[in-house]
């Protein structure tokens, strides 16, 4: 047994159940104060001021004890006031305080001012509490080699994230019952009402589209305008949403190589797609044996190239890794590569334990190890890029000491409409699920990047999407049918990049490495 704040709990208990499908009429049991901002400003966003909401653990028992919600805020400055706009980075796990700075200065000037932008970091994350970490140092390299070649290679990833499972057991058990997707869009209605707004407006990422579109179940009468870009498949959550990752990550990486191959002045990797490839893949072989400054294996490889495939604006300073280790012998530039882009910190320690929380809670996961062997090398044989990783990376849920839930159906005929965006190539949340979300929530709008294989893409540089995206925030306009199939208007994809090394070595805050919606 643990005690925790003065409520005693069983640690670890399973807890299974279904999650309501239908919107919640009723105002929620828990009233929370009004937030009382308070200065926070950053050189990058000098106006951002935070807050604190409290929220219940429970929200079915108005009893429970009570967790904190840490709130940004960048207010409105125009005389026309459309109220809050509640902003999300994706995750489950990441941090969503800068979010509203990111936004602010993001959107044209005139739109931002008409509203109060609100960051929030979700419950379990960043300056939210209690926070999660629940295996310190759980990424620490050089990990097992993520494919599963013989059986003490098997074992050693089995063991590691059995003991993430535990951990999270042992030290938060009475916190996992509560922390899946319904629950943090529970807390989204505890924010509204203590920022006294009879309707909010939403703009999610990733992970936040499925946010969003939760909420937007339990309480469509609160939602005003929505925005969903890079939209998860709510059909897939979260073990088929990830083999098909594994697909869609391995063809981003192709595409990778073939960039590489056309820039073979600049990389000396060769002209062929394939004969780049092969040399990516005896990279790794030789980085099996010999780690790269005892920090990048093969595991920590793998980490460091999938932000390419969120993201080509990485693709440069991958590339120039990529060839000097191979033509040069020199490593220095890959384990540079690897702590801007891959290692980890107690941040991300936290994010992860928060996105295997929510990710284990939502869903059920296979329970039987055979059925995720039999799965993953299947994948693995057309997808060879980032399956095992993607499987090690989920595999505590295989463990975890509470049972998932059965996801709610997020069709929706309630709403306003609601503004969604889409890259064809985007390999996080592949493109059905954004033609699935626009058939599921009745008069939606559907904006598709032709050909874009970027994830999160608005307030990226693309002047077509950052176009429908203001206008449908200062007005409430959605294109309708002007598009090609299914979208209701088609974007081109901004070029890739010229092979020179990048100035910015981060993402921007809507772009996280971990977690990985």
């Amino acid at each position: 047994m643990q005690k925790r704040a003065g409520v005693l709990i069983a640690a670890g208990a399973l807890v299974a159940g279904a999650v309501t499908a239908g919107p919640s009429t009723a105002e929620p049991r828990a009233t929370a104060p009004g937030p009382v901002w308070k200065a926070c400003a950053t050189d990058e966003y000098p106006r951002l001021q935070c807050a604190t909401v409290q929220a219940p653990l429970d929200h079915d028992d108005p009893r429970s004890e009570r967790i904190t919600l840490a709130l940004s805020r960048i207010p409105h400055t125009a005389k026309t006031f459309q109220g809050p706009l509640l902003v999300n980075p994706g995750g489950p796990g990441a941090s969503g305080r800068t979010m509203a700075g990111f936004v602010a200065a993001s959107l044209p000037a005139k739109v931002a001012a008409q509203y109060d932008i609100i960051g929030f970091d979700p419950r379990g994350v960043g300056a939210s509490r209690p926070a999660l970490d629940c295996e310190p140092g759980y990424f620490t390299p050089v990990r097992p080699d993520s494919r599963p070649l013989d059986h003490e290679t098997e074992r050693s990833n089995l063991v590691r994230a059995a003991s993430f499972a535990k951990s999270c057991g042992d030290k938060y058990g009475d916190l996992l019952p509560h922390l899946g997707t319904v629950d943090a869009a529970k807390d989204l209605e505890v924010i509204r009402r203590a920022l006294g707004a009879e309707k909010i407006n939403y703009f999610g990422y990733s992970y936040g589209t499925y946010l969003g579109a939760v909420y937007a179940k339990l309480f469509p009468q609160r939602v005003r305008r929505v925005v969903l870009d890079s939209v998860v498949d709510p059909h897939a959550v979260w073990y088929g949403a990830n083999m098909a990752q594994d697909l869609a990550f391995d063809a981003r990486h192709k595409a990778f190589m073939a960039w590489v191959a056309k820039h073979d002045a600049t990389y000396r990797l060769g002209t062929d797609p394939a004969e780049v490839e092969a040399r990516w893949y005896t990279m790794r072989e030789t980085l099996k044996k010999t780690p790269a400054g005892k920090k990048v294996g093969p595991a920590e490889l793998e980490d460091t190239f999938l932000p390419g495939g969120y993201y080509n604006g990485f693709w440069p300073r991958l590339a120039e890794a990529f060839s000097a280790y191979v033509n040069e012998q020199d490593p220095d530039p890959l384990v540079e590569a690897y702590g801007a882009l891959a290692a980890s910190d107690a941040t991300d320690d936290n994010g992860y334990s928060v996105y295997a929380a929510v990710q284990c809670r939502d869903a059920v996961w296979p329970r039987e190890w055979g059925v995720w062997l039999r799965d993953n090398w299947a994948t693995h044989a057309k997808a060879p890029f980032s399956t095992w990783n993607n499987a090690w990376y989920n595999a505590p849920c295989a463990f975890w000491p509470v049972d998932g839930l059965t996801p709610p159906d997020v069709t929706n005929d309630a709403l306003p409409p609601v503004l969604l965006f889409q890259a064809t190539d985007d390999a996080a949340t592949p493109y059905g699920g954004g033609v699935t979300v626009h058939q599921q929530l009745r008069g939606s709008s559907l904006v598709v990047e032709e050909g874009g294989g970027n994830h999160a893409i608005t307030l990226g540089g693309n002047a077509c999407l950052d176009g429908h995206l203001a206008r449908y925030l200062e007005t409430g306009a959605v294109p309708r049918g002007a598009g090609v199939g299914v979208a209701d208007a088609v974007c081109a994809a901004t070029p890739d990049p010229q092979p020179a090394r990048p100035a910015r070595a981060v993402e921007p805050p809507h772009r996280k490495r971990v977690p990985r919606f």
